[in-house]
């Protein structure tokens, strides 16, 4: 009777199918143990030619300076700003699924979780970059390290919202790979029994750190990922909280405004989790995970992109009612001339931005759509270019043109070596994604055998056969039983 508490009779079942332990280890392991398919060499192949062209374009850029990029006289951070908050907002949802959901003890984040941490890696990955190219003269990069050194008073600007930036990314870096290799080890041992070649029980006995499945091992490893979840969950706040006061923190109208912390986090997981749904709805049907990424899952994250997409689209318009309530002239002609105006050159923008983030979520209302795959791929890859045009409108629209008409800039296009560093971390971001598809189980093999017996299709079944049996007759057993 305890499990018919545990768990509402109403949601539906996480993992589909007649699945016991041993089954659930086979339908995980199969894709890390065979070899690779045709359509993973495609995407693997194409990801390396985005990698190396986007290397090239770096090179580029650190030979010749930073003139590579078409950044002028008001446009000081074009492309390279706008790709970093874009990347930081990615890598938000991994942890999210994994911390909060695991303080919260939401069975269906043991579906997504192991995805969503390694693509929160390899985004942070990608965001760390920008920065530095952006330096310029990048041999010089040991200059913003705060330690104690020879330079004299030489120190760097511990009030610059840039500086937190360094402290809060790389902390965020290293607590979410620690979350996300922890939970590995219990899977990689079980590929290390199962190894037949030599290479592979060698790679993953060492990388699974001599773990044998006693009690005090599991012990440590929930005591940990407790531990780490309750580290990362502040951190999913406090990193994009960061990075909002790069804009906040200074006074360009348009940009000082202090809705910025909450709208940019509730934005950073609206972005991060349509990444996770680009790449699920992918990794499902390369890797024949159906049973295990459900329509539940994929449902119930849409419900979270509309929540998300809402708030963003509240803070839009609390932007426009402030910028007017506020009569400040320069407040005022940063949103409704260079913003909302059509007819203004980046008016076109802010429109695109509108549309994706705002308008084209609110089909989720409809549960059709929200298990429809084929308008859940499509609407994931649309909110991330609205996020995208959404870091774009606030960095470009407020600087290119200031409080001096005479040095207003012409209409800015990034060069094609900004495009190539971009494409770059694509290539990156997907090259790293498609290894961690290969040798390491997509899904939480232990997890998801943790939820099996109150989530699974066939148990959920049997739940129901007790649960219709009289309460009656349940309470005279109790009543012999006490006789």
């Amino acid at each position: 009777m305890s499990l018919l508490r545990y768990e509402s009779q109403v949601r539906p079942p996480l993992v589909d199918g007649n699945k016991d332990y041993h089954q659930v280890t086979e339908d995980i392991c199969r894709p890390v143990e065979a070899n690779p398919s045709k359509l993973w060499w495609i995407g693997f192949l194409i990801s390396v030619a985005l990698l190396i062209f986007g290397i090239i374009s770096v090179v580029m850029e650190v030979t010749y300076g930073v003139g590579q990029w078409n950044l002028n006289k008001t446009i000081g951070w074009g492309w390279d700003i706008t790709n970093f908050v874009w990347w930081v907002g990615i890598g938000h949802a991994g942890t999210l699924i994994s911390a909060i959901l695991l303080l919260f003890r939401q069975g269906w984040r043991t579906g997504v979780n192991r995805a969503a941490e390694a693509m929160t890696i390899f985004a942070v990955m990608c965001a760390g970059q920008f920065p530095i190219w952006h330096m310029g003269r990048v041999w010089d990069a040991f200059f913003v390290m705060p330690y104690p050194n020879t330079r004299g008073p030489l120190w760097v600007n511990f009030n610059s919202p840039l500086l937190w930036d360094v402290f809060a990314i790389s902390t965020y870096f290293t607590v979410s790979l620690l979350f996300w290799y922890s939970g590995l080890i219990p899977d990689l041992a079980t590929l290390r029994d199962r190894a037949k070649a030599k290479w592979r029980k060698f790679f993953y006995g060492v990388a699974s750190f001599g773990w044998t499945g006693s009690t005090k091992h599991w012990q440590r490893h929930e005591a940990l990922s407790l531990v780490l979840a309750g580290l990362s969950t502040p951190l999913v706040l406090s990193v994009h909280t960061i990075v909002s006061f790069d804009f906040a923190t200074s006074v360009i109208p348009g940009w000082h405004t202090t809705i910025f912390p909450p709208y940019f986090v509730a934005g950073a997981i609206f972005s991060g989790f349509a990444m996770v749904q680009t790449l699920l709805l992918v990794t499902r049907k390369v890797l024949a995970l159906e049973d295990y990424i459900t329509i539940e899952h994929i449902e119930v994250m849409n419900k979270v992109i509309i929540l998300t997409g809402s708030i963003v689209g509240i803070a839009y318009l609390t932007e426009l009612f402030i910028a007017w309530y506020s009569a400040s002239p320069y407040e005022n002609f940063a949103f409704m001339e260079n913003r909302v105006n059509v007819m203004s050159p980046y008016g076109w923008s802010y429109f695109i931005m509108m549309f994706c983030n705002v308008l084209a979520p609110q089909v989720f209302w409809s549960k059709k759509l929200r298990r429809n795959l084929t308008v859940t791929f499509f609407m994931s890859i649309l909110v991330n270019v609205g996020m995208w045009f959404e870091r774009f409108v606030i960095i470009v629209t407020s600087i290119y043109r200031d409080y001096l008409p005479s040095s207003w800039s012409t209409y800015y296009t990034p060069t094609i070596w900004e495009v190539g560093f971009y494409v770059g971390t694509f290539g990156l971001f997907f090259t790293c994604y498609f290894l961690f598809s290969k040798f390491f189980p997509v899904i939480a093999i232990a997890e998801i055998k943790h939820i099996l017996k109150r989530s699974g299709d066939n148990y959920k079944e049997k739940m129901e056969g007790i649960e219709a049996e009289p309460t009656l007759q349940f309470a005279e057993e109790q009543l012999h039983g006490h006789h």
